[in-house]
């Protein structure tokens, strides 16, 4: 038999997805599905959003419930948790035997809700939290986190790997939300420090492409101490040799007093000052920063690991 004769094995199908919302990242997931070999069937309440989807072989859905019955995966994109109800809820009783993952960015309270919602459909139900731009979307730094029922994650891995790397992160349908939203403060929480620091330096006319030069290897430097926060968290001892809470309590009024005296707003950094004042009042002064965790708390279990 000659080489050119050989039986080449025929490529399994890759399963069907739909998509629903065609923003800048709905529009991404779909683009991504359909770069993957996944048949994508794609929808959106303005259809002409579907056109250059369509144009890279999506297939368009008229309604909501023609995309929700093209596949066995129905992946949702959209602004809010209210619009998702908005979107499904009518579709209610043609919901049964097919897996939703919701990728709409929410709360963990409101994907709970509406994981109950759907179980209650007779859908599988599995929230998501994109780590990316649409622009980063099946590149090697994407990845979404996922939470809900094993099974579901387990049997459209593959399929979701196609957008990036997949972190399952538990069966509380909730979790996903909170990583997505806990990694979200950590990144507002640095970029309002930064602009905070381009309007102070602002004020003497220096230049924020020059003075970013010292400001990105000092942020990067000081989240290095990220892991040993983390490790004095979760192990109660906050005993700091770096810089306790008393000589930030003591240092920290310079910031709020320079920001005024240079004509910048304190209205970013001047609930620091009160939460400072109350941990060394209730004993922590000789504690590291990580001790500020435990009071930042407000629920029931807030005395846990970091009393």
């Amino acid at each position: 038999m000659s080489p050119t004769s050989a039986h080449t094995p025929t490529p399994t199908p890759r399963p069907a997805v739909s998509v629903i919302g065609l923003g800048m990242m709905g529009t991404a997931l779909a683009a991504a599905f359909l770069k993957a070999g996944h048949p994508v069937t794609v929808w959106n309440r303005s259809p002409a959003k579907t056109g250059p989807l369509v144009a890279q072989g999506a297939t368009p859905a008229g309604t909501a419930a023609e995309a929700l019955a093209a596949s066995p995966l129905v992946v949702v994109c959209l602004t809010t948790y209210d619009t998702v109800r908005t979107v499904l809820e009518p579709l209610s009783g043609q919901l049964t035997g097919r897996t939703v993952a919701n990728l709409t960015n929410g709360t963990p309270e409101q994907a709970r809700d509406l994981a109950a919602w759907a179980a209650d459909e007779g859908a599988g139900y599995l929230d998501g939290g994109i780590m990316a731009v649409p622009q980063m979307i099946a590149g090697p730094h994407a990845y979404a986190f996922y939470s809900g029922a094993r099974e579901l994650f387990d049997a459209h891995r593959e399929t979701f790997a196609a957008l990036g790397g997949t972190k399952y992160v538990g069966t509380d349908p909730g979790l996903a939300a909170l990583y997505d939203l806990a990694l979200l403060t950590g990144m507002y929480g640095m970029i309002m420090g930064v602009m905070q620091a381009y309007a102070l330096v602002g004020t003497e006319s220096v230049p924020a492409t020059e003075f970013s030069e010292l400001l990105v290897p000092w942020v990067g430097a000081m989240l290095g101490s990220a892991p040993a926060w983390a490790a004095a968290i979760d192990s109660g001892r906050h005993l700091t040799d770096v810089s306790s809470l008393a000589v930030n309590q003591e240092a920290f009024p310079n910031l709020l007093a320079a920001f005024a005296a240079q004509g910048v707003s304190t209205e970013l950094f001047a609930p620091v000052q009160p939460l400072l004042d109350r941990a060394v009042a209730e004993g922590h002064a000789a504690d590291g920063l990580s001790r500020l965790v435990g009071l930042l708390r407000t629920g029931p279990d807030k005395g846990s690991s970091t009393s």
